[in-house]
């Protein structure tokens, strides 16, 4: 898939499932039921073991399909290069690494490097970025996307941190083009139980689709 349809991807669905784990096994359990929930894009944090190693596991699991399979937390260029030749479609960071953008530019690969004032955004966008991480989002709310998006409506924003099923339709109506959900979508992988996920998953889709209504 060619970089501007996997940025038009994730924009559509409008929901990046952001996997932190213990384990790869559970990674893996919980992207399985982000994708069973209606979740296109899932975003494998290199803080969990093995992380490249689950990249491709799940890259080549769901070749060919509409799922898209990224790497996150990617801090460096080196990280970000393991990640795409193990099959990442996407990097994002925390924050601003310009050689990560570089690098990812390089080879046509999305890169969304993380921001949270206003100087950021417009550091990211100068250094080639695709979609700014507003990171973490739970510090301003939605009210900081609307903020950055009046001198700066051209910037493509997805929060990350503190988005939920009952504020993800806040965030796409103040302006994101899409949220990264992690510790509410995920949380009941602490106990096994992944339905709860699927569930989630599924009410954030929902949730993003009707906002845009």
């Amino acid at each position: 898939m060619k970089k501007e349809e996997i940025i038009r991807s994730i924009k559509d669905t409008g929901v990046v499932a952001v996997v932190r784990a213990e384990s790869a096994a559970s990674a893996m359990k919980i992207s399985e039921a982000c994708i069973k929930g209606g979740i296109k894009a899932i975003e494998i944090t290199f803080t969990v073991p093995g992380a490249a190693d689950i990249v491709k596991s799940l890259a080549g699991a769901y070749a060919g399909s509409d799922v898209l399979i990224g790497a996150g937390t990617v801090l460096d260029p080196e990280t970000a290069r393991i990640a795409i030749l193990a099959g990442a479609s996407y990097i994002v960071s925390p924050c601003l690494n310009a050689d990560t953008v570089r690098l990812c530019n390089r080879y046509s690969v999305p890169c969304m490097p993380g921001a949270m004032t206003i100087k950021e955004v417009v550091e990211c966008l100068e250094a080639g970025a695709d979609i700014i991480k507003i990171f973490p989002g739970e510090l301003f709310g939605p009210a900081i996307i609307k903020a950055i998006k009046g001198p700066l409506p051209h910037a493509c924003l997805m929060p990350t941190g503190g988005v939920s099923v009952e504020n993800a339709g806040e965030w796409i109506k103040a302006g994101a083009v899409a949220v990264g959900a992690g510790g509410s979508l995920t949380a009941g992988a602490k106990t096994g139980d992944f339905d709860s996920i699927t569930n989630i998953a599924s009410k954030l889709v929902e949730a993003v689709r009707k906002a845009r209504n």
